[in-house]
């Protein structure tokens, strides 16, 4: 393991790389990125940081948004099957559709999404900023795609809006099951749920918290509670034992993206050795789909 960090770190530094991780990827994965968090950071890092070369550790549309903010880069993404479900179910029929029957509409996409459907959007969203910058849209009728539970929670939080929600989902946080979370409460009474928007409606009504990841770490983090069932993505531990050593967290069953475990330390040396897979998109799609993300990374600060 040693022998591999340390070629990696010697890699990273022959090919002006930085390495990105999201918090859902491998506990070993996270101790050796440069920046570790959410969509919404790592979108930021990717654009911030001088290093020409970004090895984007986390499912595919992720390497596809930092390759369209960052055309003069090089993006490698460590596992190119790594493809989130979710960001395939958004229909450009059925965006085609709503926008021709609705008015002052915008079509909301958030940002696990492919850089195809994002150039059929007007602004992309993560869960830490969505609530914000739905907000302050001008306009009235919302389409948020492809997630149906973020946009329930959206709708929650701006009952001035109309939201119209998607149909897609993420199957990790939308196949969590109320009574689990129902069990653990009786075996931990003292624990606080803290739960993404992402989960289904029977688990957020179970919530005493409900939160983007960076929001549930943060949570758990400066609480007085040192108990807390945990509804997101296992990967999460990681920081939260970081973080809080002296804390205990509670995980219910099948809290494991499949996509984000195909991330390994090896594959992160192998791209880095090989200069693939790179994260590509054409030019057309790359200036549709900035339009949106720039305007994301804009009104999200």
């Amino acid at each position: 393991m040693n022998d591999l960090i340390k070629e990696i770190n010697e890699l990273r530094k022959e090919k002006d790389a930085v390495i990105l991780a999201h918090y859902y990827v491998d506990g070993a994965i996270q101790e050796i990125a440069d920046y570790v968090g959410d969509s919404f950071y790592l979108a930021q890092k990717a654009r911030e940081d001088p290093r020409r070369t970004i090895v984007f550790c986390g499912v595919t549309f992720m390497g596809e948004s930092a390759s369209v903010l960052n055309p003069d880069k090089t993006v490698l993404i460590p596992a190119d099957d790594a493809v989130c479900p979710m960001a395939l179910m958004a229909d450009r029929d059925e965006i085609k559709k709503v926008r021709e029957e609705y008015d002052d509409l915008a079509v909301v996409c958030y940002i696990n999404s492919m850089a195809e459907t994002k150039t059929l959007c007007d602004v992309c969203v993560t869960s830490s900023n969505a609530v914000k910058i739905v907000k302050g849209l001008p306009q009235k009728n919302i389409y948020f795609i492809p997630d149906q539970n973020l946009a329930r929670f959206v709708a929650e939080q701006c009952p001035e809006k109309n939201v119209i929600p998607g149909y897609g989902f993420c199957h990790v946080h939308h196949y969590m099951e109320p009574a689990d979370v129902e069990q653990m409460k009786k075996d931990h009474p003292g624990a606080q749920v803290l739960a993404h928007p992402e989960c289904n409606a029977g688990i957020i009504a179970l919530a005493d918290y409900i939160g983007s990841t960076k929001g549930i770490i943060n949570h758990a983090v400066e609480s007085d509670c040192d108990e807390f069932i945990i509804c997101t993505e296992s990967g999460v531990e990681h920081e939260l034992r970081t973080r809080a050593p002296e804390k205990k967290f509670y995980f219910a069953a099948n809290q494991i993206c499949p996509n984000m475990k195909k991330l390994t330390l090896e594959k992160v040396r192998d791209c880095l050795k090989n200069g693939q897979p790179v994260a590509e998109v054409t030019e057309e799609v790359r200036k549709a789909a900035m339009i949106p993300l720039e305007r994301m990374l804009e009104l999200g600060k």
